[in-house]
């Protein structure tokens, strides 16, 4: 068992040392000092605005709402959840990763189109 630990720790500082990235740990999400490069931080700013368009779309289509003030919500959630999320949790400097428009930017596109495309199936699905 000790011998089995001591191989897999060993696999891991190689792995650390020749370059490649350890395993992403889910604590690392919460722990304001925990260091990011701009592509981690990137990448979970993008799949955190992703689950919430998912999640807001399915929402808006099954309550049903229309009307573009709720398009406005969506975009106004989603970056007001994304500033907190790195500005209040993170308590990083955002001009080391390119300043707030970078960082507020980082996904929005995306998110907007799955944001859309669940609304309108699950509006169009339940209600017609």
């Amino acid at each position: 068992m000790r011998e089995r630990k001591s191989v897999k720790l060993n696999l891991q500082q190689q792995q650390h040392q020749n370059g490649h990235l350890s395993p992403f740990k889910l604590a690392k999400l919460l722990d304001p000092d925990a260091s990011w490069d701009k592509d981690q931080l990137g990448d979970v700013l993008h799949w955190i605005r992703q689950a919430l368009a998912l999640v807001c779309g399915l929402l808006w289509g099954a309550i049903p709402l229309v009307g573009g003030i709720w398009f406005l919500l969506f975009v106004a959630l989603s970056t007001g959840i994304i500033y907190a999320y790195y500005a209040v949790v993170l308590k990083i400097d955002e001009e080391e990763f390119g300043g707030h428009g970078a960082l507020l930017q980082e996904g929005l596109f995306a998110s907007i189109c799955l944001f859309l495309l669940a609304w309108i199936l699950v509006y169009s699905l339940a209600h017609f």
